[in-house]
């Protein structure tokens, strides 16, 4: 079942000290002031922070998934995520859980090992 609009707000609120802001007419979730997801304004993907080295190789891996908008991602560490690729909640969490590593505080980050991956 595709993921919707409405999980990616539902996941993105839950995780810690997450708010949610309008920026360039779309809804923006941050953390620390940081955006980690934007919802385009047509609600079918949304863009997450991703380390530039690592975005051709999930592209690569599946591109029916991940994508690049030309011209205006290419500078920036940001991915694009069709929802409708993504198999589950879950997944998207695990998605939306990453961006928010690589946004948040590191004293936030540290405050919950169980989504940085590292035990306590």
């Amino acid at each position: 079942m595709a993921t919707t609009a409405q999980d990616v707000r539902l996941i993105a609120l839950s995780l810690p000290d997450s708010t949610e802001k309008p920026a360039w007419g779309m809804p923006t979730f941050r953390v620390g002031g940081k955006i980690f997801a934007a919802l385009a304004d047509d609600d079918t993907s949304i863009g997450v922070k991703c380390p530039k080295e690592e975005r051709a190789e999930l592209i690569a891996a599946e591109p029916e998934k991940f994508f690049l908008r030309a011209g205006h991602d290419d500078n920036y560490a940001w991915i694009r995520v069709r929802l409708a690729a993504v198999q589950d909640t879950a997944e998207l969490r695990s998605i939306l859980t990453d961006s928010w590593r690589q946004a948040a505080p590191k004293r936030l980050a540290a405050a919950h090992p169980e989504l940085t991956g590292r035990a306590g």
